[in-house]
């Protein structure tokens, strides 16, 4: 299937302001883009390219102050396959896992394994382990956390969102994470485009967070929000909490004026004429 992807996004910014953007796909899905992404701003700024150490593409620029409006726009192709789902997953013991691994085992800005690791124990250390443990983990998050978009926090951390039990999808997502990384188990973070492919869609389109977990000798996605297996996801980046996986960052004072994300599903009748066009 083709998945249109991009977003509209516009901000106020009252001085001159440097900016760091994750606003592209992730260069894995760069192999199944149909149109090139065209990330443009209005001003004109020059947009410097780059890969960060968690293998995102990002981009860095001088914003002159004012009002700054960002533009991106692609096809991409997808599977059509719904996330991959294999209960006899197994969980490594950590010295077991490769190295690389052992960095989404630790605390991170939003993940506080510390605080939370005897609630952790005291709720999924007798049950199963591998993929049947992160499933419960998803489980018992999507059951106690109550989605309140009007509740969002940029500070809310995985503790808070247990204390409050409240929240959005970054703030299920790291509750899981951390419940994950006090079993054992590595995980990270990774946002991106999650449409409303064959599941009523919940307005207004926004970017989505996700996260993944490194079971027998590989990385599988889960998602403790929605608690289904999910057609469509195109990841744009990840890291080991939001705070590496931001989609903007602005040095200096900004207002959000315009927000609107579109990832939905085309004819290939759509794809040509984008092509050519």
């Amino acid at each position: 299937m083709f998945i249109r992807i991009g977003f509209d996004i516009a901000y106020s910014f009252p001085h001159p302001t440097e900016l760091i953007m994750m606003l592209y796909t992730h260069p894995s899905r760069a192999s199944f883009l149909m149109t090139p992404e065209r990330l443009t701003s209005d001003p004109a700024m020059h947009i410097e390219d780059f890969v960060d150490i968690y293998g995102n593409r990002c981009a860095r620029a001088f914003c002159p102050g004012g009002r700054l409006h960002l533009r991106n726009d692609a096809i991409v192709v997808d599977s059509g396959s719904p996330d991959i789902v294999n209960p006899d997953a197994r969980q490594h013991p950590i010295r077991e896992l490769p190295p690389e691994t052992l960095l989404y085992l630790l605390g991170s800005r939003y993940c506080e394994i510390e605080e939370l690791s005897d609630v952790a124990w005291d709720l999924f250390g007798q049950g199963p382990t591998g993929w049947r443990r992160v499933q419960s983990i998803c489980d018992w998050v999507h059951s106690h956390v109550t989605f309140a978009h009007e509740s969002a926090r940029c500070d809310r951390t995985a503790h808070d969102t247990f204390q409050d039990q409240r929240g959005v999808c970054r703030d299920y997502t790291h509750l899981a994470i951390t419940f994950c990384r006090c079993m054992g188990i590595p995980a990270r973070y990774a946002t991106g485009y999650l449409g409303d492919i064959e599941v009523p869609v919940v307005p207004p389109m926004d970017f989505s967070a996700w996260f993944e977990v490194f079971l027998e000798g590989q990385w599988y996605t889960f998602d403790a929000r929605n608690n289904q297996p999910r057609i469509g996801r195109v990841l744009m980046a990840r890291g080991r909490d939001a705070a590496d996986a931001a989609l903007t960052t602005s040095f200096g004072r900004h207002r959000l004026e315009k927000f609107e994300i579109w990832t939905h599903e085309v004819s290939h009748r759509e794809v040509l004429q984008a092509i050519r066009g």
